[in-house]
């Protein structure tokens, strides 16, 4: 048997350290790496849409391929967040440019104090901040100041490139926000790399990223483009200044939330919401069933009465 010799009191006030910091890591709660938890946060509101933030851990259930899971992990407290904030820059924002800085000044100024964002646009090109930052004059100064008439939109491949932004090994969890007001413009170029809707929804359900999206029309100034001969050109020049509808379905596949803002609405509100929402959802998790490298679906339930959850649909087992 080993004998441990203490030699006054420096080793005995180290002794009674070491086992305190270890009686405190027994207390807190353990968050476990995507190997053996499966994590999950819900976002709760009621009729009108107001957030519900008072939901016990025995209101909720959480199905996994169907199957009823044991909640091992229940968190109502805000959890940090490490948010790219994505911002269009195609010609047809240019009349949106002053609503955009002023919307996204509002967003920064409700992070939290653990919480950390980058800055980044999709138009000519895509391009993302330097790294992580709390300040909130580093952010603002990384919005854009002008734009481009003739920038395209790029958007799915602006999506993928904020997930890649993401460092994989950080325990804060990761969120992109877009904002745009036009379709994907598919690949411009031989050389630029083409990203599907399909791809970006896979990507984010695999690395666990959660998307949020608000849409805006256009207000380029730019006349609208004569309808064309056929039973859609009609259809097609009326939505022409509406964004893409694909960005409503990434959203609700990856647990975020999409908003659509019209003429007259303030953007800034927008904005706040989602850091509002971001810090009022509630943490789940339960142990992995499997770990087959297969898609599970997600469906997440509350026993209370005239609220509704929303959570990400599905997850990738390692």
């Amino acid at each position: 048997m080993r004998q441990l010799v203490v030699f006054g009191t420096l080793a005995a006030a180290l002794l009674v350290g070491t086992a305190g910091h270890r009686l405190l890591a027994q207390e807190q709660p353990v968050f476990r790496g995507a190997s053996d938890l499966v994590r999950v946060f819900v976002t709760v509101t009621d009729r009108e849409g107001r957030l519900v933030t008072t939901l016990a851990k025995n209101e909720f259930e959480v199905r996994d391929e169907g199957k009823p899971q044991p909640i091992t992990l229940f968190d109502n407290s805000p959890q940090p967040i490490r948010l790219v904030v994505m911002l269009d820059v195609s010609g047809s924002m240019a009349g949106n440019l002053q609503l955009l800085r002023a919307g996204a000044s509002q967003l920064f100024a409700r992070l939290g104090r653990e919480d950390v964002a980058r800055v980044g646009t999709f138009g000519r090109d895509v391009t993302i901040s330097e790294e992580f930052t709390r300040d909130e004059r580093t952010l603002r100064a990384a919005l854009p100041e002008t734009i481009a008439p003739d920038a395209p939109t790029p958007l799915w491949r602006g999506i993928d490139s904020a997930i890649n932004a993401f460092d994989k090994t950080a325990e804060p969890r990761p969120v992109v926000l877009v904002l745009s007001d036009g379709k994907d413009s598919g690949p411009v170029g031989f050389k630029a790399h083409f990203v599907s809707q399909v791809e970006v929804i896979e990507r984010a359900r695999k690395e666990g990223v959660m998307i949020y999206a608000i849409g805006m029309r256009s207000r380029s100034g730019q006349p609208r483009t004569m309808p064309g001969v056929g039973p859609g050109a009609l259809q097609a020049m009326l939505t022409e200044d509406l964004p893409d509808a694909g960005l409503a379905r990434v959203a609700e596949e990856t647990g975020g939330g999409y908003t659509e803002i019209r003429f007259g609405q303030d953007l800034g509100t927008a904005f706040a919401r989602v850091a509002d929402e971001l810090h009022s959802q509630y943490l789940l998790g339960y142990a992995l069933p499997k770990k087959d490298g297969k898609t599970h679906e997600i469906d997440v339930r509350v026993t209370a009465k005239g609220v509704k959850p929303r959570a990400r649909k599905s997850y990738v087992a390692p």
